[in-house]
């Protein structure tokens, strides 16, 4: 599926193809922290189709317990996340939903990192469910 989005001050906007079956939600502690919520809604773009059309993101070199290091990258202006790839010679981006203009057209089909949700959020029914990722 063709997918264009931006920023919510509109300097960065990108396009990719991405699989609507890829969309799911994240509940470690990374995503709570970074997006200011209970979770984030992210889809993977189809490799090789990301391409940004304005604006050059800020980048925010994050690494996991895993020790993977992950580019996240946002808006200096208005701090909008857009998404996270590999540091350098990137070729995948996780791209976050509601940055997406076509964001209605995807419903999640799984929740990953469980062990982190806060439990008043308790289940998303119909999403699988696992500890990891």
């Amino acid at each position: 599926m063709r997918i264009d989005g931006a920023c919510h001050c509109g300097k960065i906007a990108f396009e990719a193809e991405a699989d609507p079956g890829t969309a799911r939600v994240c509940h470690c502690t990374d995503c709570q922290t970074m997006s200011g919520s209970l979770f984030r809604a992210n889809i993977m773009a189809t490799e090789g189709t990301f391409r940004l059309l304005r604006g050059t993101p800020k980048l925010y070199i994050k690494t996991a317990d895993s020790g993977t290091l992950r580019a996240q990258a946002f808006c200096a202006d208005c701090g909008t996340g857009l998404y996270s790839t590999q540091p350098e010679n990137s070729t995948t981006y996780t791209l976050r939903v509601g940055t997406i203009a076509q964001r209605a057209s995807f419903r999640a089909k799984q929740q990953i990192w469980c062990r982190s949700e806060l439990p008043w959020t308790a289940d998303v029914p119909g999403l699988e469910r696992r500890d990891g990722q």
